[in-house]
């Protein structure tokens, strides 16, 4: 039985195992997380026959907050990139920025299409678009590889309703509307900082020679034409903000009768702006106002859905399982005293073990669930807002960036750039846009009192 410091020891070898497991043996993070869950849970002084149970508690808890959640949101986003609307939202913030500005449209763009798109589904779709205005600006392919890698994986990581900040949301028990607007916010600057300056940095350095054909490059307009009908550039604007605005409708009429909850006003938006009700309200109306410009059945979008979102819930449930195993054992307590000792920060803290699991494993998503599940539960006793604790956390998912990370090699391939590019362009610049979000992050915390929601 492990305890005290030998208890500490034992979550790092345990975290190390994983690792290894992961980048060394491939084995699959869903497989891993609860290899290590059951292992920790063994040697520590939980008694055997009641880890089993703790860490089938743990993954039916974590996606009791938020499994229907993500799949809802994986079907939204599947039908928004099958109608084109994804394609029709990138045109249009390009229109509206002009060419000339087009490095801060292409951030925008990213920003925008990463709340209910994937990283990787994302990135390919835009890849084209990259391509394209790199030979009409004559800016490096570079440069806006940077802007658009780094706004997805800014946005992907801190702004829900994409998997990892929702879980996040749910286990510091946060209002999904107020973390909605401040991962907003500290999401922002990060794009800005790691995507749009450093992006224009690294493009002097890294050029296009050699690297573009104009002759090989697909029309984007043409290639967004999905269906056999255009789908226009207000209807995608209005779906994507259809789910957000409706969470935040409940956000908002909360506030107005904070002192009268019961008031049938309250009740009727607290049920359209429940996260689960507002994903359903939103992947219905896509089913029917979206039909038109879908060239595949409905069955196909749904089942291809299916395919992205199993694994995601799985892998989702078993980082919360791992999450409850540490709990139980008393590691949280340990870890708090530790950090007292050494005097580090809780939103510092936080961002360091989301940041070191994200550049070990590979995964945001992973390290997003994984950290909120074992600090989550802890804000109230670290002292922090629950908020800020959690921003903290989708910060130190953003970056780092290894070739163990899949979305590594997506960059490389679709961005055209070697390995040793993709770690200056990617690497570098998703950790820049983390450590810009966790300074925001800071600087609310000074504001604490007088922002609503902190």
């Amino acid at each position: 039985m492990l305890t005290g410091n030998a208890l500490i020891i034992g979550f790092v070898v345990a975290l190390i195992l994983l690792f290894v497991f992961i980048i060394k043996f491939k084995w699959d993070a869903f497989i891993s997380l609860l290899v290590v869950a059951l292992g920790l849970g063994l040697v520590s002084s939980i008694p055997a026959k009641d880890v089993p149970g703790i860490i089938a508690g743990g993954f039916g808890s974590t996606l009791t907050g938020v499994g229907i959640l993500i799949g809802l949101g994986i079907i939204f986003g599947q039908f928004l990139a099958e109608s084109g609307a994804i394609s029709k939202i990138a045109s249009g913030m390009l229109r509206a920025f002009g060419v000339k500005k087009s490095p801060y449209a292409m951030g925008a763009t990213a920003v925008t299409v990463s709340i209910p798109v994937f990283f990787d589904a994302a990135f390919i779709i835009l890849h084209k678009l990259i391509q394209n205005l790199s030979i009409k600006t004559k800016i490096s392919l570079s440069t806006f590889v940077a802007i658009l890698a780094i706004g997805l994986i800014t946005a992907h990581s801190l702004i829900i309703p994409t998997p990892g900040p929702l879980v996040v949301a749910d286990q510091t028990g946060s209002d999904l509307g107020i973390f909605f607007i401040y991962g907003l916010l500290v999401a922002i600057p990060g794009v800005l900082v790691g995507g749009i300056i450093y992006g224009k940095f690294i493009g002097k350095r890294i050029t296009n020679e050699g690297r573009l054909d104009p002759s090989e490059v697909t029309d984007f307009e043409n290639d967004s034409k999905t269906g056999g009908k255009e789908i226009s550039t207000a209807l995608s604007f209005g779906m994507l903000i259809l789910p957000i605005a409706l969470i935040l409708s409940n956000t908002v009429v909360n506030l107005i009768f904070k002192d009268n909850p019961e008031h049938f006003i309250a009740t009727f938006f607290s049920v359209i702006g429940d996260k689960n009700v507002a994903l359903l309200i939103s992947v219905i109306v896509a089913m029917f106002a979206l039909k038109p410009y879908i060239k595949h059945d409905s069955s196909k979008i749904f089942a291809d859905a299916f395919d992205q979102s199993g694994m995601v819930i799985l892998i989702t449930g078993a980082g919360g399982a791992f999450g409850k195993v540490v709990q139980e054992t008393g590691i949280g307590d340990l870890i708090i005293d530790l950090m007292q000792g050494v005097s580090m920060p809780a939103l510092l803290l936080a961002f360091l073990f989301s940041q070191i699991l994200r550049a070990s494993l590979g995964s945001a998503t992973v390290a997003l669930v994984t950290t909120s599940a074992i600090m989550g539960p802890m804000a109230m006793e670290l002292g922090v807002s629950p908020v800020l604790l959690g921003l903290a956390i989708c910060a130190g998912g953003v970056g780092l960036s290894l070739p163990n990370d899949s979305g590594f090699w997506v960059v490389s391939k679709f961005g055209r750039l070697s390995m040793t590019e993709t770690l200056k362009v990617w690497s570098i610049g998703g950790f820049l846009s983390g450590v810009t979000a966790l300074v925001f992050v800071y600087i609310l915390s000074m504001f604490q009192g007088f922002l609503p929601g902190l």
